[in-house]
């Protein structure tokens, strides 16, 4: 069974790609629900989190208040920093169970869609990375029109991540989504019944 990271930057089209590639008949495991599950009420990793940041990051219900937490972490990144290392190595155990799963019911390929497959040093876990981008004026006017940021929000966003000419050393194959959706189905296309 081939694994493939299916990775990018922010507003460069991943999750579009991801569902065009389900559109094939891939099976997308996405790291982002991963790590929602590794959070649910009586899962340890929450658990983990109330004991490093306290009660107060719950909800009456006894769940995550995800905005009470990303108001502690976000602002703060040796909190942020603690957050991740409860939350990802909960996620990589999950996303590995899941992999031995999809093997076992006769999966020949499967995508692990992680936007921090690069920057988390994740490579391990896959066996070719495809990497999705976009120039970064493109980035910046999608990403302005998706999330109604303005210019500034934008630019704080794209900056924060691992630039690109440094994530593309790290790739095996580059998808330029600069084009069309057919466009990049075209391209995708392409990859996946090599």
């Amino acid at each position: 069974m081939q694994i493939i990271g299916l990775t990018g930057g922010i507003a460069s089209g991943k999750s579009t790609a991801s569902s065009i590639l389900k559109s094939f008949g891939a099976k997308i495991i996405d790291a982002d629900i991963l790590a929602r599950k590794v959070v649910e009420k009586g899962q340890p990793a929450l658990d983990r989190i109330v004991n490093t940041f306290g009660t107060k990051i719950l909800n009456n219900q006894g769940e995550l208040n995800r905005s009470v937490l990303g108001e502690i972490v976000f602002n703060n990144q040796e909190k942020l920093k603690k957050l991740n290392q409860i939350i990802h190595p909960a996620v990589n155990i999950l996303a590995i169970s899941l992999f031995e799963k999809e093997r076992n019911n006769g999966m020949e390929k499967i995508v692990y869609d992680c936007p921090l497959l690069i920057e988390e040093n994740l490579l391990h876990l896959v066996d070719k990375v495809w990497l999705i981008y976009i120039n970064e004026e493109t980035q910046l006017k999608r990403l302005m029109e998706r999330d109604n940021f303005t210019k500034e929000q934008a630019m704080k966003r794209i900056n924060n991540q691992m630039p690109l000419k440094e994530k593309i050393i790290f790739a095996d194959i580059l998808i330029d989504n600069s084009g069309s959706i057919n466009d990049l189905e075209k391209k995708l296309k392409n990859h996946w019944y090599k």
